[in-house]
């Protein structure tokens, strides 16, 4: 007879405990949804509860408040031009600190890693008497040149690249190669997924950013999304919360589907990068 096999009790708590921090995840989404399309006097009685009717006056009213398109198309465009341009100079200055000797390299390095532990909010008076001074306060400038590299985004490429055998550089440089050509034949290629990692969190930084547009931006043709929610702030409590949930989930909806799409490479990324 056949012995019975012990039921897999580790592999159970596995799955339950993942069950339970994917609820924990999609709840908030699947609440906002929810609201966004529930009528507004059942958002204040009943958050919680399902809705006894979908509605979506407040999307048609988002959409009658707000000029929806233009600030979308602000925030798309500071959302792609930050991230190509954070990519591609994060890319360069990874490679260069990965893979090509010079004097204070590593010095250098570690001057930037103790640059990520300085507040941001220090830097916020210096960064805008700059802009000011250079003529940038209300235009894009302001939020796509200090957004240009991120020391994260380095050390995050640099330390994939820094797996990446020196063997089959030196290879790539006796076939006659120069670095510019070895980092776009050899060292992109082989960190995609990587790039795609640093592209999605720095796309869902852009698309996110609330204090930047709010600080340098006045002209209302160029608010993004995110300022744009602010015009349905007002002192009733509760008087525009369809049209709050309903932008809400049109802010979301952007990032979900990038990340949606790009899924894979990045969890890949985390899972292949080594610390060295």
């Amino acid at each position: 007879m056949r012995a019975r096999r012990p039921f897999p009790w580790g592999q159970a708590a596995v799955y339950v405990l993942l069950t339970l921090g994917a609820i924990v995840v999609l709840y908030p989404f699947i609440y906002m949804l929810m609201n966004s399309v529930k009528p507004g006097r059942e958002i204040l009685h009943s958050p919680n509860a399902l809705p006894s009717e979908i509605t979506f006056s407040g999307y048609t009213g988002v959409f009658q408040r707000l000029p929806v398109l233009r600030l979308l198309f602000n925030s798309l465009f500071l959302a792609v031009l930050v991230t190509a341009l954070n990519t591609a100079l994060s890319a360069v200055a990874a490679y260069a600190i990965a893979k090509i000797p010079f004097p204070g390299r590593e010095r250098l390095f570690g001057f930037m890693l103790a640059t990520m532990m300085i507040p941001g909010v220090l830097f916020l008076i210096p960064t805008y008497v700059i802009m000011y001074n250079l003529g940038w306060v209300n235009h894009f400038r302001s939020l796509i040149i200090p957004s240009a590299v991120s020391v994260y985004n380095i050390f995050l490429l640099r330390q994939f690249m820094a797996t990446i055998p020196d063997e089959l550089i030196e290879a790539a440089r006796l076939d006659g190669g120069s670095d510019p050509r070895i980092f776009w034949s050899v060292i992109l290629p082989l960190v995609r997924p990587a790039l795609t990692t640093v592209a999605i969190l720095t796309f869902i930084g852009s698309w996110n950013d609330f204090f930047g547009p709010l600080l340098y931006l006045t002209d209302p043709n160029l608010w993004t999304v995110q300022i744009g929610l602010l015009q349905f702030q007002s002192g009733v409590p509760g008087e525009n919360a369809q049209e709050i949930w309903a932008a809400t989930a049109m802010i979301t909806l952007p990032l979900v589907i990038v990340y949606f799409f790009l899924q894979d490479q990045f969890v890949q990324a985390f899972a292949n990068v080594k610390f060295k």
